[in-house]
């Protein structure tokens, strides 16, 4: 399928289903699943010093077939200078603001155990630093980066999918696994 073992980066804005698809793609090939929220958020929400984050991510990184989620763009380059495919969960705006809402309040009131024993409490759904605050912020800034970043030469080597539905997703998946 691939000349080169298949390593995925998937990005996309919270809420878009970027851990899902990525579970899915290391379910379906059998490879490596990396989160980088898990190496990113240690306990008590404190973020991993960036020398250390990037360290890790390139550690993590270093097999052939793997597929990483997440869209940090302080370790960016380790993980597309690594990458063959990039799936890019392009969903509309509205879809992604309500599968993270929807996603938050879930585990706010599950109160489910997340990266490094971190648990979201309301400050995640209101405030500041919420989630949903943060998809507003951070969609349209992305939807117009990652085509000039796609158009850079040291990422020419990347074959980029462009899912703009939940449709396309769950059709391009089915075609992963055939």
């Amino acid at each position: 399928m691939f000349d080169l073992p298949p390593r995925y980066s998937v990005i996309g804005t919270s809420g878009a289903g970027k851990t899902f698809v990525s579970s899915e793609i290391a379910r379906i090939l059998r490879i490596k699943h990396i989160e980088l929220d898990s190496l990113h958020w240690r306990k008590g929400w404190k973020e991993t010093p960036l020398h250390q984050f990037r360290y890790l991510v390139d550690e993590e990184t270093r097999g052939d077939s793997w597929v990483v989620d997440g869209n940090y763009d302080k370790v960016r380059d380790i993980v597309w200078r690594k990458a063959t495919v990039v799936i890019w969960l392009d969903l509309p705006f509205w879809t992604g603001f309500w599968g993270d809402c929807w996603r938050t309040i879930t585990r706010i009131v599950t109160r489910e155990e997340l990266w490094n024993g971190n648990v979201e409490g309301l400050n995640a759904l209101i405030g500041l630093d919420s989630m949903p605050l943060w998809v507003i912020k951070s969609y349209w800034r992305r939807k117009k980066a990652y085509p000039q970043l796609f158009s850079k030469s040291e990422y020419s080597h990347l074959r980029v999918i462009r899912l703009t539905s939940r449709s396309e997703v769950r059709n391009w998946l089915t075609s992963l696994s055939s």
